[in-house]
């Protein structure tokens, strides 16, 4: 389960290349010499915006890059993508600019797919992320089943606010509401009809962190993510909180994420 992005702004030109770095990724800092790189996927109706405030609680020598889903804000004309693993094909494709340091991958509720989805294309190519780090939904092959991208538009707002994220107050702004749910939609199309039987196993080590009161992600789905690692690879944390327990447990969050990236 997802939430929205609290901003949207017109896109000012046609949609750019699929694999230009600049279009796919938000640099929130940029480091002159990174020992790392830690490449952020929002969730669904989510926008690279979520992560701007982490580089302030990371290392000087971390660099952050959050992804630009297409359909929104600065992507606003851009086409959705026709189905998550296709998502991950671009994104993949993209980050080839950024091969020169190592790569660690976080992503929220939609966004741990999407990252586990890319993580799968490095491995292929002997390029594994030193992380992978989940986060707010359960591992692919336990996720919980829904449909509500195809219901009315009023089901899916409601579903969103019940999450208690930030930025649902778009959807009260008819000129917003018009502007943002196309996207919200869209993503919820991705990882609901995303439905891997046998996902394989990664290389790298996976973390999974949830809110300890997000009813969305029971401890059994988040701690299924070992079966996505090796042996002794996996971890589980929770911090109070929801689904979005991330806004209020942030720096609890990120002193654990760099401890693991040390």
């Amino acid at each position: 389960m997802e939430q929205v992005a609290t901003t949207t702004v017109r896109a000012s030109g046609a949609p750019p290349g699929r694999s230009d770095p600049k279009v796919w990724f938000r640099v929130h800092r940029r480091a002159r010499q990174p020992r790392l790189r830690l490449v952020c996927f929002p969730h669904a109706g989510g926008s690279a915006q979520f992560f701007e405030s982490w580089p302030a609680l990371l290392p000087a020598d971390i660099e952050l890059l959050a992804v630009r889903y297409p359909g929104r804000q600065n992507r606003l004309l851009a086409p959705f993508a026709p189905d998550l693993p296709s998502l991950a094909d671009d994104i993949h494709s993209a980050l080839d600019a950024y091969l020169d340091r190592p790569l660690a991958l976080f992503g929220h509720s939609m966004g741990s797919s999407v990252a586990y989805e890319v993580a799968l294309r490095l491995d292929s190519r002997g390029l594994a992320p030193t992380r992978l780090l989940v986060s707010g939904r359960a591992a692919p092959h336990h996720a919980a089943r829904t449909g509500l991208h195809t219901t009315d538009d009023e089901t899916l707002i409601a579903a969103v606010r019940q999450l208690g994220g930030p930025g649902s107050e778009v959807y009260d702004d008819p000129e917003l509401r018009e502007l943002v749910l196309p996207a919200l939609r869209a993503d919820y199309r991705l990882i609901e009809t995303y439905r891997p039987r046998q996902p394989r196993p990664l290389r790298s080590p996976v973390v999974a962190y949830a809110g300890d009161s997000d009813p969305h992600c029971p401890p059994d789905g988040m701690r299924a993510w070992s079966e996505l690692t090796g042996p002794g690879g996996f971890d589980y944390r929770s911090f109070p909180g929801g689904h979005f327990y991330l806004a209020s447990s942030e720096s609890d969050l990120l002193a654990d994420i760099t401890a693991r990236l040390a």
